[in-house]
């Protein structure tokens, strides 16, 4: 009977007496993007489409893809919001600009509902690491969507890189 209990007693206390090690990480340290960030990287965006004439919808993202901040300039097609969150979703999931995922769009993952892989949808990184995309929709182009999109991505970059 004792052998019995001195098995289960052993064990138990070799887990709490093993050190934990430096590599078993406890607690994950997440950088976001805060709102007023989001809200002036959206700005700058559908500032960029203004100057060239277009009106556009934007989507911020955080790095999971929840929506931080949408908006549609006065005369956007109502289309231009579902389909610049499926951008900036997309980017984000692939940690990728949507521009460079054109191969993959008539493969099977290509073709999930929620996903967009044309141009338009681009990562927000800072010191390498992934904390967000941007999508737009509404320019005669996807190319020109995503230029719009990195113009407002350039206009919170160093305000970015000097928080890290």
């Amino acid at each position: 009977m004792i052998r019995k209990l001195l098995h289960p007693l052993a064990l138990a206390a070799s887990f709490v007496a093993t050190p934990v090690l430096a590599e078993d990480v406890l607690v994950v340290s997440v950088k976001r993007l805060s709102l007023d960030v989001a809200v002036k990287l959206a700005q700058g965006t559908i500032a960029a489409c203004r100057e060239k004439g277009i009106q556009i919808g934007v989507t911020v993202v955080d790095r999971d893809g929840m929506i931080q901040t949408q908006l549609r300039d006065t005369i956007a097609a109502p289309i231009t919001v579902p389909i610049s969150f499926k951008k900036a979703y997309t980017a984000v999931n692939f940690n990728a600009d949507t521009s460079a995922l054109g191969e993959r769009a008539d493969t099977p993952i290509g073709r999930l509902d929620f996903l967009v892989m044309s141009a338009g949808g681009a990562v927000v990184q800072v010191a390498g690491a992934l904390i967000g995309g941007v999508g737009v929709s509404g320019a005669p182009s996807g190319e020109t969507d995503e230029e719009c999109a990195k113009a407002g991505v350039a206009a919170v970059q160093d305000d970015l890189d000097m928080a890290m």
